[in-house]
């Protein structure tokens, strides 16, 4: 299996190397060559698998350059009910994503039904643990492999930068150094994220918004020589590692919806950078059967906007919300090139013309193309929740089900319930547990979220952070100062 670049200007290479890579050299997004098909006999066969077992069967379509014992035992170390202990009252740790069913629907198929695919439950109570757990075994394994270092550089809205710290915390030859925006995360986000004091994470706060701070993981990762003589590599959802490992919770929740393979699921996902989503994508292409992907956004509607009129318009750092649902105040979808890669027919040559429109500012209209017509058959329906829909959904899903959710996850079910009908059950992706939006959820219901065990005075301890204006060439010299240390 090799991977080629969106963009098409860029050498193939095998998943090792675009793992440590992030971004290829020609600023596109690393894709496989040719996405594997999962026959039904397959299907069948995965079905009472382990999370850790279906992951390996799942990679190891992808992965051809780690050998197959070794990529089970990385799969069996990452995947552990320990690890993903944070479950709901009832749920079953051993399944790491278990299914909770607000309404069960009809018969054993669940027909109609609306769930909550649980994805929150490692150790930073969001959906990135799925993903940066792994992520966090197979740099360490490569970087051993190799007998090599890496300075890994990212940016966040919430969530990525302490599920990747936490992944990647007291590892050898690794180093951390996370953008995210000064002051507009949750206080429980920050505290994840700055109380750490593991000599090999770096938190720098930027003096703009999560659009700011990728643009200037962009600007790095894309001055080649200054990213290869300090080794940087990329955690974002830029990084392919990071979506294939997502994938598989698409597998395991038709699984835990579903009773039989000749059953079509549909499935709400709230998605701002578009990664989440563009792994169910991914999950469909390869012969899932999901019959609607139902992309959910907060206030910050590019996505939403696309989905309906054709028309991708990133906003600029002013026109960006500051939201309730804060891991989604994104305005630039990073993920949405392979999205567009995969619906222009795979031209890299259409793709890096498109993106040199959105890159100096513009947008761009497929309505003028041939391709506009062909978005529908992708499967995709979008909406938007804004805070009082946010506020309501929180109320109402715990009148109705005792069940508390958090912000994201309220505006997957404010969407997800617009598109829900009895042909399917809808999952919803529960992408965060409400204890990281303490404000909102004392808003909402005039009581804070539960806590897992362990979580109680975390805003309490000490935290460490460098807050810089926006802009590359400080962020460069702070990585040049702590890079060898």
């Amino acid at each position: 299996m090799r991977y080629l670049s969106t963009r098409g200007q860029a050498p193939t290479q095998q998943f090792c190397d675009i793992l440590l890579g992030g971004l290829a050299p020609d600023g596109g997004l690393y894709l496989p060559e040719t996405y594997p098909k999962i026959s039904d006999a397959e299907l069948k066969a995965w079905r009472d698998l382990s999370y850790a077992e279906l992951a390996f069967e799942i990679l190891s379509r992808f992965i051809d350059d780690i050998p197959a014992d070794d990529l089970r035992a990385i799969c069996d170390k990452t995947y552990t009910a320990e690890v993903y202990r944070n479950t709901r009252e009832g749920s079953d740790a051993s399944r790491i994503t278990p299914v909770t069913w607000l309404e069960a629907g009809e018969g054993e198929n669940h027909r109609g039904g609306l769930g909550l695919l649980e994805l929150s439950n490692g150790p930073t109570l969001a959906f990135k643990d799925m993903a940066m757990q792994l992520l966090g075994n197979l740099f360490e394994y490569v970087l051993d492999k190799r007998g090599q270092e890496i300075n890994i550089l990212g940016a966040t809205s919430g969530d990525t930068g302490s599920a990747a710290e936490y992944a990647m915390r007291g590892k050898h030859g690794v180093r951390v150094f996370m953008l995210s925006p000064n002051g507009r995360m949750s206080a429980f986000q920050r505290a994840q994220m700055y109380s750490l004091q593991d000599e090999n994470i770096f938190n720098i706060a930027i003096e703009g918004m999560f659009d700011d701070a990728q643009d200037i993981v962009k600007a790095v990762s894309n001055d080649h020589a200054f990213k290869k003589q300090y080794k940087i590599g990329a955690v974002n959802s830029i990084n392919w590692a990071r979506v294939v490992a997502q994938v598989v919770y698409y597998f395991a929740g038709y699984f835990g919806a579903t009773k039989s393979n000749d059953q079509q699921v549909d499935m709400a996902v709230p998605s701002g950078n578009f990664g989440n989503i563009c792994a169910g994508h991914i999950a469909r292409t390869m012969g899932l059967p999901i019959r609607k992907l139902v992309c959910a956004t907060n206030e910050n509607d590019v996505l939403d906007e696309f989905f309906r009129t054709g028309v991708y318009r990133p906003r600029t750092s002013a026109e960006t919300h500051v939201t309730s649902s804060p891991s989604m105040d994104i305005s630039k979808a990073s993920n949405f090139e392979r999205f567009v890669f995969d619906l222009v027919g795979r031209d890299g040559d259409r793709v890096r013309a498109l993106w040199q429109q959105v890159e100096s500012g513009g947008s761009f209209d497929l309505n003028e193309t041939p391709f506009g017509a062909k978005v529908a058959d992708f499967g995709f329906e979008s909406g938007s929740s804004n805070h009082a829909n946010r506020l309501e959904t929180i109320r109402a899903t715990r009148d109705a089900y005792g069940i508390v959710v958090d912000t994201h996850t309220a505006d997957g079910l404010k969407v997800g319930r617009e598109h829900r009908d009895d042909q399917a059950p809808m999952l919803v992706l529960e992408t965060a547990q409400a204890a990281k939006f303490e404000e909102t959820i004392l808003e909402a219901l005039g009581a804070p979220p539960p806590r897992p065990d362990g979580f109680d005075h975390l805003e309490a301890l000490p935290q460490r952070v460098e807050v810089m204006p926006v802009d590359v060439n400080a962020v460069k010299d702070f990585i040049r100062k702590h890079a060898n240390d």
